[in-house]
């Protein structure tokens, strides 16, 4: 990680939107002194210079090296500490042309500005207490989000919810470590002793660390998503619900057995939880060394996949080779799909979701059993908060662990020395989910996940 640069005294630029033709592009600085250095490339230059803070004008970018233009633009000015950074910063709004964007950061580096690493601004927006750490972790969080509901969640977490939460079960204990630090200090005097409240404290915040550390599977869930294998005999549908499903003409669709040679992948949404769709190979005893291989590749699917959805033609029942392959994914999530409904009257056997993959018939009973499936034994919190990052629950579980060894030292009269050293290693842990106690290679390698310009 020691590649990336993260001073915070070096004027920064970075695109912000995607490399590629567009409307308009956004190219974002900060650092102190960004503003003079952009006017400096701006004309009219005291129209930018001379802006209000949180202002937008309009301008010619010119070149440093000859003063020739390069582009109209907008340029929106933020002064310290009332930007996104903390410090001085301008926004570029330019057109969306790759050689146009290439010059502006070109002019901008000749007039000082490097090029920002990854995550940079928000790493000096936490630095600058503009976010705590919660906060800087759910903007990328929702950049990267691949639902509407993963954004929601994210966005929770980024109106500081968690981090209210967290600053709420720490002052408590806080509140625990003053009582007990007295007592150390002054022994001989008569000073209540900081049980029995103090173990309804440390009980309090030992519950409300569980609630939250009970979220995380939900999180991760619909953070990272679930891979979902579509299996079955040929011929039994699987690519036609895989086109259904992804509303899109993606897999061949063919009356001719074995035309699925290989898998096909795309991400759908089943009830805001982001789900990769495999649509593979058919199962059946074949010589084609061709059909064989994508065979052995839709099996190595099926055993990684998270949740299996097999398919039976409901037009010719339950074959042996069916119930041969439904036995050994018993022990699998996994989802019994009776396809073909438009094509028959049989009676449906106990334990399917009928449905048609040409009509669409049944594809909503489906989804939501995918999804009773998937979400079985997560938590929903009224309020929406729950938590997605694998750094956040590690700390909560050691927070959790030394506030246990607290309430046994509490009841078992341990020395209150003693004592107060897991209560201090339970507010050290709640202290970094925030970014209080935080250190430097923690916080560069954390931030160097971001994306450029975020």
């Amino acid at each position: 990680m020691n590649r990336h640069t993260y001073n915070p005294d070096d004027c920064i630029a970075a695109l912000a939107t995607p490399w590629g033709e567009s409307a308009i592009a956004v190219i974002r600085t900060s650092g102190p002194g960004s503003i003079e250095r952009i006017g400096s490339m701006f004309s009219p230059e005291k129209r930018l210079t001379s802006a209000e803070p949180n202002t937008i004008v309009v301008g010619t970018i010119l070149s440093p090296a000859d003063r020739a233009p390069i582009d109209q633009v907008m340029a929106a000015v933020y002064r310290a500490p009332k930007s996104y950074t903390g410090q001085d910063g301008v926004e570029i709004f330019c057109h969306g042309s790759r050689p146009g964007i290439t010059m502006i950061l070109k002019a901008l580096r000749r007039a000082g500005f490097r090029d920002a690493s990854p995550g940079e601004f928000t790493f000096r927006a936490f630095m600058n207490r503009k976010m705590d750490l919660t906060r800087a972790e759910a903007v990328a969080e929702i950049v990267s989000a691949r639902t509407e509901r993963a954004q929601e969640l994210a966005l929770k977490r980024l109106s500081g919810a968690l981090e209210a939460r967290i600053r709420s079960i720490r002052d408590r204990i806080l509140g625990l470590l003053s009582a007990m630090e007295i007592q150390l200090d002054y022994p001989e005097d008569e000073i209540e002793s900081p049980l029995p409240d103090g173990l309804l404290s440390v009980q309090t915040a030992l519950s409300d660390i569980a609630e939250v550390l009970s979220t995380y599977k939900t999180g991760r869930l619909y953070r990272d998503g679930i891979r979902a294998a579509i299996a079955g005999r040929t011929n039994a549908g699987k690519s036609s619900l895989f086109n259904l499903m992804v509303n899109e003409d993606r897999s061949i669709v063919s009356e001719m057995r074995g035309t699925t040679r290989d898998y096909i992948e795309s991400w759908v949404s089943v009830s805001g939880i982001p789900v990769c769709l495999i649509d593979t190979a058919g199962l059946r005893p074949t010589d084609n060394p061709v059909e064989i291989e994508g065979i052995r590749r839709s099996e190595r699917i099926i055993a990684s996949a998270d949740i299996v959805l097999y398919l039976v033609d409901g037009s010719e029942g339950i074959h042996p080779e069916d119930t041969d392959t439904l036995k050994r994914l018993e022990s699998r999530p996994l989802i019994r799909v009776w396809n073909k409904i438009d094509m028959t009257d049989s009676e449906i056997p106990k334990g399917f979701v009928p449905v048609s993959s040409v009509s669409g018939e049944g594809l909503p009973f489906l989804y939501t059993e995918i999804s009773r499936i998937l979400l079985e034994g997560s938590l929903h919190p009224k309020d929406d908060l729950v938590i997605d990052s694998e750094r956040q629950r590690d700390l909560l579980l050691r927070a959790s662990e030394a506030l246990s060894h607290v309430s046994l030292g509490l009841e078992g009269g341990v020395p209150l020395d003693a004592v107060a050293m897991d209560v201090r290693e339970a507010l050290d842990a709640l202290g970094e989910i925030v970014g209080e106690v935080s250190e430097a290679d923690m916080l560069t390698d954390m931030f160097s996940r971001f994306c450029v310009g975020k």
